[in-house]
């Protein structure tokens, strides 16, 4: 199985975010899952990578050559796919993927996190997506989701495109688990 994980590039924020990220790259080093991720040397990408890399997992960056230039990228990860841009970027790692987590983040991780619901939305990505909500940082945005249901903005039942983590451990106990949302989610994006 391939995880898509993002996640933010900051290095200044709670260390408490780090240590959520380090955690989760030790327990999918564990369960022998590979990772695709944004590339990133620093912040919960830098973390996530290293805590991979030091438990012999296995992880794919992917950046936009710009990026590269700029030195972002992790030194340490071998596996490294050049992009022309950001939405090549997203492509490649979302074709790569089987479940897409979403760790605390800027504006950047909040864009593809909320292109994934819609990819599933729309049954172009079937797999499972998971939020990390370490310190209850998504608390916000998942309200937000609920008030788009509650104004008929999204169905009831897309609620069943995501699951909300508070703990590395439950993203992983999620990720184990079958995806049961719907086979057919064509059938009710049409609001």
């Amino acid at each position: 199985m391939t995880i898509c994980v993002f996640a933010s590039s900051s290095s200044r924020i709670n260390s408490e975010y780090a240590t959520a990220a380090s955690n989760l790259g030790l327990l999918f080093a564990q369960a022998k899952m590979d990772v695709v991720y944004g590339g990133g040397g620093i912040g919960l990408m830098g973390k996530l990578a290293d805590a991979v890399l030091e438990n012999g997992g296995t992880i794919t960056g992917v950046i936009p050559s710009f990026m590269k230039d700029e030195g972002w990228d992790h030194s340490n990860v071998k596996e490294m796919i050049l992009t022309q841009d950001m939405g090549e970027r997203k492509k490649q790692m979302f074709a790569m993927a089987d479940a897409v987590v979403a760790l605390p983040g800027g504006v950047g991780t909040l864009e593809e996190l909320t292109e994934a619901i819609t990819l599933k939305q729309l049954g172009l990505f079937i797999g499972p997506i998971i939020i990390l909500n370490t310190l209850n940082f998504y608390k916000s945005f998942i309200d937000f989701l609920e008030h788009m249901i509650s104004g008929h903005f999204l169905r009831y039942e897309h609620k069943g495109m995501w699951e909300i983590a508070n703990t590395p451990e439950a993203v992983l106990s999620y990720l184990l688990k079958k995806d049961t949302w719907l086979q057919d989610p064509r059938s009710i994006a049409k609001i």
